[in-house]
């Protein structure tokens, strides 16, 4: 059983998260919320997310998986206004899901769960931590998407930067400690990773929010952030590049 109803921005939220990195998901409900972990296809990065019930104005579910094409979700989605409450229902004997947004009822088939895989969140012990405004970091990813296609990021325990360079120019954001909500770090970090997936990690995330991000030296970096209101959490794994010498 999954009933539920909640405000449009939530489940926008939810696909903003993860449709860029992956077309099908398995939501994992149970009664005390959604959860969903994938990788993208080309094992770069990987999606962690957790939404609870309390998102919800309304949440009933027994244990299920259901498998959702996340574009035709979206496409769905991009019916509602902001403020819209839609309804969620399962329906078993037909393998669908029912999406109602005022008047308008959608029946959505969907994905059979059995082949998708269940990945594992690695422990990595990253030793640097930051957290910032999501304003300052989105102000220094999109001027370097202009210049490039990967940025290097690095933390010392006076500051954090970011740095793109292209095959004329260059782009250099750099926050000394004061102007950070947090920062820690018992050596230099630098690692070097792909704009595109970073850029679509941290689009969802608004304003004056916070993000925190952990790095260490050529190693996977963690980026973490809340959505709906805070009752939600996101946690992206991003794989290094590799500077070749």
């Amino acid at each position: 059983m999954f009933n539920a109803k909640v405000k449009s921005e939530v489940l926008k939220g939810i696909i903003d998260v993860t449709s860029p990195l992956v077309s099908e998901v398995k939501f994992n409900i149970n009664p005390k919320g959604i959860t969903l972990r994938a990788v993208d296809p080309a094992h770069v990065a990987m999606v962690d997310l957790v939404v609870k019930n309390s998102a919800f104005d309304e949440f009933k579910a027994t244990e299920m998986e259901l498998g959702v094409d996340m574009d035709k979700f979206a496409s769905i989605m991009r019916l509602s206004s902001a403020g819209d409450m839609v309804s969620l229902e399962y329906d078993e004997d037909t393998n669908r899901l029912i999406v109602k947004i005022g008047n308008l009822v959608r029946k959505m088939g969907l994905i059979d769960t059995a082949g998708m895989p269940d990945p594992k969140m690695p422990n990595l012990n990253l030793p640097a931590k930051v957290v910032l405004k999501a304003s300052e970091l989105n102000q220094g990813v999109r001027a370097s998407e202009a210049v490039s296609d990967h940025l290097a990021l690095t933390v010392d325990k006076d500051d954090f930067e970011l740095f793109a360079e292209g095959d004329t120019d260059t782009v250099n954001l750099k926050l000394p400690k004061n102007l950070l909500i947090e920062l820690t770090t018992n050596s230099k970090c630098k690692s070097l990773f792909s704009i595109d997936y970073f850029s679509n990690m941290i689009k969802p995330v608004r304003g004056e929010d916070p993000v925190t991000i952990m790095i260490g030296n050529d190693n996977p970096i963690r980026v973490e952030f809340n959505i709906a209101e805070d009752k939600g959490h996101v946690t992206y794994l991003l794989a290094p590049r590799i500077e070749s010498e």
